[in-house]
């Protein structure tokens, strides 16, 4: 059986158009993220659901989300909403990441507010807590289960304690 050029030429382009696309797609994997709970995956769903043209991935034993996308900068947005939700990791790409908080005051504090915490559960609010503890100089906060939003007081150096929440997969801005 013979095709027509006409219809072979159409079909090998398209393939080829196909797999090109294929080749553009990004996949970055966020690791380090605090995923205790289901609650914690339906929030990483919930805030890359906005973000067209991800496929998120979660793997709550591992702590890592895997970012599908169309690209670079479509990957992204999706890092930025899940930075916007609470959840910070490490990507291992300098061109590809979640920000660090750039409005952190410099030097030591005696208080500082902290909003937009991913803590859906008791487990978040405890590893919070965990967190803002092996901050030395800290004697207190105010963290809660299902609250964004806490204080954190003593005479502290507060980048030291954005990072200690950073690197236990918590994003935080400063009020």
């Amino acid at each position: 059986m013979r095709l027509p050029i006409r219809t072979v030429i159409p079909a090998v382009f398209g393939l080829l158009v196909a797999g090109v696309a294929a080749l553009a797609e990004t996949k970055v994997e966020v690791k380090k993220v605090h995923l205790c709970c289901g609650a914690c995956v339906k929030g990483v769903a919930a805030a890359l659901k906005g973000v067209e043209g991800v496929k998120p991935a979660c793997d709550q034993k591992a702590g890592t989300i895997t970012i599908t996308a169309t690209d670079d900068a479509t990957a992204q947005k999706a890092l930025d909403a899940l930075a916007a939700a609470g959840y910070h990791g490490e990507t291992g790409n300098k061109d590809l990441a979640i920000k660090a908080e750039t409005n952190v005051p410099s030097g030591k504090v005696k208080s500082i507010a902290l909003t937009n915490a991913h803590n859906c559960c008791q487990s978040c609010c405890k590893a919070i807590k965990a967190s803002v503890k092996k901050v030395d100089g800290v004697s207190g906060d105010t963290a809660k289960p299902k609250t964004a939003n806490f204080e954190v007081t003593g005479d502290f150096d507060a980048a030291a304690l954005v990072k200690a929440l950073n690197d236990a997969g918590f994003h935080v801005q400063v009020k």
